[in-house]
């Protein structure tokens, strides 16, 4: 390995030090109470390292944050079975979603710290990034199978992911996350079943 090639490798190594430390300490504590310091020197890098990598405290957390979205999009896609019907996939990677909630790291990070931390508006684009554009093109599919009734598929897709992103707000702030857990799920289903034109 060249010169070049092991300084590239170090730096993603350094890099990925500072997401996995960044994330556990997020998740346990919360943005605002998380010292750089103390991420720098869990990671075993120096502050120059993480500002080479990230612009500052909120770049790192955004990081961490797509991160997680990306983990709960390939969550969801992974519910999808090839033999299983189409409309039961898109329960499933619903559900999925959702179980997603209960984790402490998705609970404190992307449904409480996000929002506050980045803006609504940035929270949403990001997590709209990652899932709208899969829930779209598996509802335009369910369209032109005839499960759903033909509409424009973004719109209903945005309305379904708003209504999932709330379902996962209540789970995350919830006294009792694992009943509140059940009750959106029976709900998402019911919602989403509304959506299914009638096979009688």
């Amino acid at each position: 390995m060249d010169v070049k090639s092991r300084k590239a490798e170090q730096s993603e190594a350094t890099k990925a030090a500072l997401l996995a430390v960044a994330r556990q300490l997020f998740a346990e504590r919360g943005y605002a109470d998380t010292p750089t310091e103390e991420i720098v020197e869990r990671a075993g890098v120096t502050r120059g390292a993480l500002y080479h990598h990230f612009r500052d405290k909120e770049a790192l957390f955004r990081a961490v944050f797509e991160q997680l979205e990306q983990e709960l999009l390939e969550r969801a896609t992974g519910a999808f079975e090839p033999e299983t019907e189409l409309w039961e996939n898109l329960q499933n990677a619903m559900q999925a979603f959702l179980d997603a909630s209960l984790e402490p790291d998705v609970q404190r990070i992307v449904l409480i710290d996000a929002p506050a931390v980045l803006g609504w508006k940035a929270y949403r684009d990001i997590a709209q990034q990652y899932s709208l554009g899969a829930l779209e093109a598996t509802v335009q599919a369910a369209v032109d199978a005839g499960i759903i009734e033909r509409q424009p598929a973004r719109p209903l897709a945005r309305m379904i992911v708003g209504a999932l992103e709330e379902a996962c707000m209540l789970i995350g702030s919830a006294d009792d996350p694992v009943v509140a857990r059940t009750e959106a799920g029976d709900a998402v289903r019911r919602l989403l079943d509304g959506l299914r034109v009638s096979r009688a």
